[in-house]
C-alpha cells in the first residue's frame, strides 16, 4: 500500500551530537533538501543519554541557521523524561533557545514502572511549557493509560507522534502496533494532532514514513488533524501549543 497522506516535513531526527546517529546538521539539512522536505526538525538527544551533548550546547543553539539549503529549519531536543513527575533533563535557562521539546520515556534513562506511572510520567512532561510533542508513546515498555494521555494531549495542544522506528522491522519498543492503533483511536475520538516522525539517525532515514502513514490510513485518521500535511499546519500547532500555555 502506498500511503496517500500529503507529507512535507520531518522534525524528529539526530545528529552526531546525539552520541549514536551518524551525520552533521549540514549533512541532515542538504539530504532533506533533495528530498523535497520543506521543514527539517533537529531534535537531538537530551544530557541524560550516554554519548549526548551537554547543556551548553543547546543552550548555544540560537546561533544554528534556522534556514539551510532553501529549507526551513528548526532546532529542538528530544528530551528525556527522568521520573514519574516528568522531569526532563535540560534547564529551563539552556532550553530557552529551542524551537521545540519532544518529551520521550527512554530505558536508559528511566526504569519503567507501572501503567499508572508511564501515564503519570507523560502527563508530568506536558506541563513543561516548551514540551510540543510526546515522542514514541506507543512503546509497550512504558504502556500508558491512551485514553487519558490522548485527552490531554487535545486539551493541552500537544502532538502525539507516530514514530517510524516503532514500525520498522527489528524494532526493539514492544507491542508497538497494537498500542499505536488504540492510540489513535483515542485520538481520534479526541481530535488530537498527530505527527509522523522518521527519528532518523542517519540522513537516508529523513522522511522514511511509510509505516506511520500506513497505519495512519488503516485506523482513517483524518488527515485534517496530521500536522505533516503542510508547514503552516505544523508551526500553526506549536503557535496554539503557546497560546495554551500563556492562558493556563
Amino acid at each position: 500500500m502506498t500511503p496517500m497522506i500529503p507529507d512535507v516535513l520531518d522534525l524528529h531526527t539526530h545528529t552526531i551530537a546525539s552520541g549514536h546517529a551518524y551525520n552533521t546538521i549540514y549533512e541532515m539539512a542538504y539530504s532533506a533538501s533533495q528530498k523535497g522536505v520543506q521543514l527539517l526538525g533537529i531534535s537531538d538527544h537530551g544530557p541524560a543519554m550516554e554519548g549526548a551533548a551537554s547543556s551548553f550546547y543547546f543552550r548555544a543553539s540560537r546561533r544554528v541557521p534556522r534556514s539551510l539549503y532553501g529549507i526551513q529549519l528548526l532546532f529542538g531536543a528530544e528530551l528525556n523524561i527522568l521520573d514519574f513527575d516528568g522531569k526532563l533533563d535540560l534547564d529551563d535557562e539552556s532550553a530557552a533557545p529551542l524551537d521545540y521539546v519532544i518529551a520521550s520515556l527512554h530505558v536508559e534513562c528511566i526504569k519503567p514502572g507501572s501503567t499508572e506511572d508511564h501515564t503519570a510520567a507523560y502527563l508530568g512532561a506536558m506541563k513543561n511549557p516548551r514540551v510540543m510533542i510526546l515522542g514514541h508513546p506507543d512503546d509497550g515498555t512504558f504502556a500508558s493509560d491512551y485514553e487519558r494521555i490522548a485527552y490531554e494531549a487535545a486539551s493541552q495542544k500537544v502532538l502525539i507522534e507516530m514514530n517510524e522506528a516503532s514500525f520498522r522491522p527489528g524494532t526493539y519498543r514492544k507491542n508497538t502496533f497494537q498500542n499505536a492503533k488504540d492510540l489513535l483511536l483515542a485520538c481520534r475520538k479526541y481530535k488530537t494532532g498527530i505527527i509522523v516522525s522518521s527519528d532518523a539517525h542517519i540522513e537516508t532515514d529523513i522522511l522514511q514514513h511509510k509505516h506511520a502513514l500506513e497505519l495512519l490510513e488503516e485506523v482513517e485518521y483524518p488527515q485534517e488533524w496530521i500536522v505533516n500535511t503542510s508547514v503552516e499546519k505544523a508551526l500553526q500547532s506549536f503557535s496554539d501549543r503557546r497560546e495554551y500555555v500563556k492562558r493556563r
